[in-house]
């Protein structure tokens, strides 16, 4: 990328992100580039990581390890559902990811966790995501019942309008009282400490 071009999409993120100024967005591009190899730009040729990558890079400095929640955080950053994260996308998606509000993270969490996109966390989906981050006990004769356990519990807490299933509503209002209920399906966010190593290790030349 020419140094003209570059300058015109750093400016143009730093002013759409709100989290990171123009160093850091500057680098991110250079990481962002670093990740998807050496491609060469042209017309009607889509850049960006694919599920594949996207995940790899989840699992690698992220520490995420369920394929569930990986794919619906893929499907977070990839605002326009063309199969692959663009340069802006995985900008503002970090900007999100790494620095978000408590707002913004509410409503990332919850488009994550609301894994058929119906506006709602369903019993179901609780069942599926909680049955995934717990781990087995071996002297478990029936591990099920413990997560269907932990749904009551959980619904108990957090379903305001007790209607059986979580809205947004519901998930924001719990989520104020008690922050530790942010992540209550499972993790989605990264480490604190990761935002600060990913943008030191980044400092590399852009292709």
């Amino acid at each position: 990328m020419n140094r003209k071009k570059l300058q015109k999409l750093t400016d143009s993120l730093t002013k759409n992100s709100k989290h990171f100024n123009k160093f850091e967005v500057k680098r991110l591009i250079s990481l962002f580039y670093n990740l998807v190899g050496d491609v060469t730009e042209r017309q009607g040729v889509v850049i960006g990581l694919d599920r594949n990558a996207f995940r790899n890079i989840l699992h690698v400095t992220f520490g995420m390890t369920d394929d569930m929640t990986m794919d619906r955080v893929f499907r977070g950053f990839d605002k326009d559902n063309d199969g692959c994260v663009s340069v802006t996308e995985w900008v503002c998606g970090l900007s999100v990811f790494l620095r978000g509000t408590l707002e913004e993270k509410m409503k990332y969490c919850f488009e994550v966790f609301d894994l058929n996109g119906d506006g709602f966390i369903s019993k179901e989906e609780m069942f599926h995501m909680l049955k995934n981050s717990l781990l087995k006990q071996p002297s478990e004769e029936d591990p099920d019942e413990g997560v269907k356990d932990l749904v009551e519990i959980t619904l108990k807490k957090m379903d305001r309008d007790h209607d059986g299933k979580l809205s947004v509503a519901d998930y924001e209002q719990a989520v104020r009282e008690e922050t530790l209920l942010l992540e209550a399906f499972g993790p989605c966010l990264p480490d604190p400490k990761v935002t600060v190593l990913l943008l030191l290790n980044s400092d590399q030349n852009i292709p």
